[in-house]
């Protein structure tokens, strides 16, 4: 009994079978779009296992509020005293009234110049930025005048100062933005093998308290070496 050959498929778009070419393009077109279709779900699939990996990241990396550094306070005398031998010589721990808050007090290195340095940061009583610097070199030759104007912004020096029995140069510089500068006064002195920068935003007045401090706890420094 002879094999029944099986009708052609009437395809209804086009109201008769599929021509052979026909057939060919329609698989090829369904193959592109079924590729295309795996390709974007792929894309998805990978950004969100991307969103969920950075969120878990995000979740396991403490975050502190605005509130923390606001709040941070520390010994500047301590560190002082810890750090003093590996600096080999006696650094200034300022002493302030109340309402000066030291947020930072560290000794650093200088990638130029072979300059070491104390460094203290302070929110002032007024709500603004000061700054106390020590630096000094290793064979205690004079501290590089470049690295000292790059510290004081290259302000222009606008004369000089007795505070605390010290000689400084006076930056003073009022006009210039607290938004835009760490300085709006400052002062440089050299006190033994040490150079001495005083500055920050808050009012001159305020500046030349803690100048005055320095200059006290420098010659205190000085006299018990």
């Amino acid at each position: 009994m002879a094999k029944k050959t099986k009708a052609p498929v009437v395809v209804a778009e086009l109201g008769r079978p599929e021509t052979p070419s026909e057939t060919a393009a329609r698989k090829a077109r369904d193959s592109r779009l079924y590729r295309q279709r795996k390709t974007v779900n792929n894309l998805v699939f990978s950004l969100i296992v991307s969103v969920a990996v950075v969120f878990g990241i995000y979740l396991m990396v403490p975050h502190g509020t605005g509130g923390d550094f606001a709040d941070r306070s520390v010994d500047v005398a301590q560190l002082a005293s810890e750090a003093s031998p590996t600096a080999g010589q006696p650094l200034v721990a300022p002493k302030l009234p109340d309402g000066w808050n030291a947020k930072q007090a560290e000794l650093r290195s200088s990638k130029t110049g072979g300059i070491t340095y104390w460094y203290i940061g302070y929110t002032t009583p007024d709500k603004q930025y000061a700054a106390v610097v020590q630096a000094f070199t290793a064979d205690g030759s004079p501290v590089n005048e470049t690295w000292i104007a790059e510290q004081l912004e290259n302000t222009s020096a606008t004369g000089t100062q007795s505070i605390g029995g010290v000689d400084w140069t006076a930056y003073v510089h009022p006009d210039r933005s607290p938004d835009k500068s760490n300085l709006r006064t400052g002062y440089q002195t050299v006190i033994d093998a040490s150079t001495f920068l005083v500055y920050g935003t808050a009012p001159t007045k305020t500046i030349e308290q803690l100048a005055d401090a320095v200059a006290m706890q420098a010659a205190q420094n000085g006299a018990a070496k």
